[in-house]
């Protein structure tokens, strides 16, 4: 397995989420200060909208448009390019949790997660991702999963997540309809990793974020089809939550680790940076 460093490329956040490469620039929600925020290249940062459900998964549509997941509300809201909200889709008759992480394709459909229990006061439970069409419409799609976490798209149609406390990413075949089929393990991980988002890259490789430890295991990994670990960025003292390829050439690895525990997560409690890394991989473009 590779290691690679990584430098600190930006401070002062809350708990950082959804990390997204849109248009020049690295785009975030943090739970804590429930605010939407793009990154300049020195690492400064712009709140660009305040959701007051707390913003998860972002997503970006053609005509300039910002999806977000409002978690507390259950709700994607639609942020227009002069800054109007709206909601875009109401999922909360399907969700068993909060809202959490998306990813929207380039013809603006979306896959939406949710927590599917109540993180900290629950047993875990399963839940199902909900597929939102470009015009708003909803279903729940796949099959049930354990806490979805970030997804990807690869080039093939393939739609990737991670189920968090299933430690695997598991793989459906995106229909014409937007329906998920064909569901199988991608990569199954070991009981002690908790994937939580992820990112594709160019060789067909999924990077994940290993939550939910301070310890020496936290950290960044690359994982092929079938489950061998290959590449590893260490993180020790934060969560290592989601990540995402970005800069110019998509070689830059973002990465979101946030110091936190469950019982300081459940009560707000976070502190949060931005690392990045050159790990040699390029990043896939989004689909």
């Amino acid at each position: 397995m590779r290691e690679h460093r990584s430098a600190v490329f930006s401070t002062g956040h809350q708990f950082l989420e959804g990390l997204r490469w849109h248009h020049g620039k690295l785009w975030a929600s943090d739970f804590f200060s429930k605010t939407v925020k793009t990154f300049n290249a020195d690492g400064s940062y712009t709140d660009v909208a305040e959701v007051e459900g707390s913003p998860s998964g972002l997503g970006f549509l053609d005509d300039g448009s910002v999806l977000v997941v409002s978690q507390m509300d259950r709700t994607v809201v639609r942020i227009g390019p002069d800054g109007t909200q709206s909601v875009h889709a109401d999922f909360s008759q399907y969700a068993g949790g909060i809202g959490n992480d998306m990813i929207v394709t380039g013809k603006g459909d979306a896959y939406v997660g949710n927590f599917g229990f109540a993180l900290g006061e629950e047993d875990p439970k399963t839940t199902r991702l909900v597929h939102v069409s470009a015009d708003g419409s909803i279903n729940p799609v796949g099959g049930e999963v354990l806490f979805p976490n970030g997804m990807a798209i690869t080039p093939d149609r393939v739609l990737l997540t991670a189920q968090t406390w299933r430690h695997c990413i598991t793989a459906f075949d995106i229909q014409e309809d937007g329906s998920l089929a064909n569901e199988r393990i991608w990569a199954q991980l070991d009981d002690s990793v908790h994937p939580d988002g992820i990112a594709l890259d160019a060789d067909g490789g999924v990077w994940f974020g290993n939550a939910l430890t301070l310890e020496s295991d936290s950290g960044f990994y690359r994982v092929v089809e079938g489950g061998e670990i290959t590449d590893r960025v260490a993180i020790d003292g934060a969560w290592s939550v989601t990540c995402a390829f970005g800069g110019d050439d998509l070689r830059t690895l973002y990465m979101a680790c946030n110091v936190t525990t469950l019982e300081e997560f459940h009560d707000g409690k976070s502190t949060s940076v931005v690392a990045t890394a050159n790990v040699g991989y390029k990043g896939s473009p989004a689909m």
